[in-house]
């Protein structure tokens, strides 16, 4: 719980101040003050809503691409449905929600009212999809002769309910990260973050080892749980987050900005500093590089005869490790930067895809590969969670985060449909996917030291200043 407030001549200064030191030490961001009680709760109440994004993400990890392999989707439709339609629909929703919500102020706050707005809208295409099979044999029975079958019809609903998933996903997402932005202080980021993932981890944990050799069977009561835990749980962290006061947006005292300008602005500040372009290239090259066996290691693994209990305790140890190592990470990623710990582990991603391509051939090497993928994925992720929030202007956050997911989105249109047809060509050889990461992990590779080098150059860990968009950058 925040502590205080600061009046409001105080939105005259900085936006986000330095914690004080000591026995009562306290911990500001913008107007909000905190006491170590206050961060506990906001942290408690922040972490409740992220296990709620954590169960629908882990549960429809596994769930809905079986779904879509039962109804008859081929890889390239697959990599269309998880990746396209969504980097598609992100290009236009991304820019929008960034630069409208850091302009936004309500009694709510700048980020809170799309939380809201997007809940129910999350629920009803987890049931919807929850009811597909239903809703396809009514739709078989009202077409009559000229159905295409039930399979067809339930795909057709999967997919249509798939979409309003994803433009739920990334309008909350988004803002989501904006909201961590907005309310927790700089300084315990990464620590933070350690803690989101150890959440996410243990949900991961109980659903692959419990749960995934049942999602053929039960997929229904699966996704009718995820609703109601997501629809609970994020309700509840709405009501008890509180976002502090937003100094005016300029345009205020400019009054309303045309459509034209605003566009104008947002590719000024979204694409006109070059160090933020490397930034978001080193993300959505990593991305590119997880892509390849992220997307298709459940089918890798039923190409080599694993079945789906023994793949979810595989996961469910690789996220054991990872629960072991989030909380050290973290604190990593806050003392060395998260820059720094990406590099390393980055490296070890791509010697874990090389080896892999010349060693797995069975289901018991794949299962070590899976781990290990797994395990170093994990590290990734962590140690990156922060780097948007180390190294992006706040006042601007979610407006030049958008930018970046506007780059990923278009990268993305092309990439998974691309590695779908490749193996669709090679007859779902799956083992094609660990080449193609380890050819992509040393492209990131590459980016992420191109970046390192621009980062030291602007001051580095202790003396790093946020460059201004436009400006010209090292």
């Amino acid at each position: 719980m925040a502590l205080s407030e600061a009046p409001d001549e105080a939105k005259a200064t900085p936006e986000f101040s330095t914690p004080s030191s000591g026995p009562g030490r306290i911990w500001k961001v913008g107007t909000l003050t905190y006491t170590f009680g206050g961060l506990v709760r906001v942290f408690s109440w922040l972490l409740f809503g992220d296990f709620a994004l954590s169960v629908r993400d882990r549960a429809l990890q596994g769930v809905v691409q079986l779904l879509f392999k039962m109804f008859g989707a081929s890889d390239m439709f697959a990599g269309l449905l998880f990746s396209s339609v969504p980097s598609a629909l992100g290009l236009i929703i991304g820019p929008v929600v960034g630069y409208k919500s850091d302009r936004l102020r309500t009694r709510l706050g700048r980020r809170i009212p799309y939380l809201i707005v997007t809940t129910p809208f999350m629920v009803l295409a987890l049931v919807g999809m929850a009811f597909a099979p239903q809703l396809g044999g009514g739709l078989e029975h009202l077409l009559g002769p000229q159905s295409r079958g039930a399979t067809s019809s339930a795909l057709l609903f999967l997919g249509f309910f798939w979409i309003v998933f994803e433009i739920a996903a990334i309008i909350s997402g988004s803002v989501f990260g904006a909201l961590l932005n907005d309310v927790v202080p700089q300084e315990v980021m990464g620590r933070f973050f350690g803690f989101f993932r150890a959440v996410s981890l243990i949900v991961g944990i109980f659903f692959f080892y419990n749960l995934m050799g049942q999602v053929e069977t039960h997929f229904a009561e699966i996704l009718l749980s995820v609703a109601v835990i997501y629809g609970l749980g994020f309700t509840l962290m709405c009501l008890n987050v509180k976002e502090g006061n937003y100094p005016p947006t300029p345009e205020v005292s400019k009054g309303p900005a045309s459509p034209l300008s605003s566009v104008k602005n947002y590719f000024k500040d979204g694409f006109g500093q070059p160090f933020y372009l490397w930034l978001f290239a080193s993300g959505i090259v990593w991305n590119m590089a997880n892509a390849p066996f992220g997307i298709y290691c459940l089918y890798y693994a039923k190409s080599v005869s694993m079945n789906l209990t023994t793949f979810g305790k595989c996961t469910a140890l690789t996220y054991c490790f990872s629960l072991v190592l989030s909380y050290p990470i973290g604190w990593l990623a806050d003392r060395f930067h998260p820059l720094r710990l990406s590099l390393l582990f980055v490296t070890l991603y791509a010697l874990a895809m090389g080896i892999s391509y010349l060693l797995v051939h069975d289901a018991r090497t794949f299962a070590f590969a899976l781990v290990a993928a797994g395990v170093i994925v994990g590290c990734i992720n962590t140690s990156s969670a922060s780097i948007g929030q180390r190294l992006l202007p706040r006042d601007k956050f979610a407006e030049i985060g958008s930018a970046g997911g506007v780059l990923n989105s278009v990268v993305f249109i092309f990439v998974a449909p691309s590695i779908g047809f490749i193996l669709d060509h090679e007859h779902s050889n799956y083992r094609d996917t660990f080449l193609m990461g380890f050819i992509l992990s040393a492209l990131a590779l590459a980016v992420l030291a191109v970046l390192y080098r621009k980062f030291m150059a602007l001051g580095g860990p202790k003396n790093y200043v946020a460059p201004e968009t436009g400006a010209v950058s090292l």
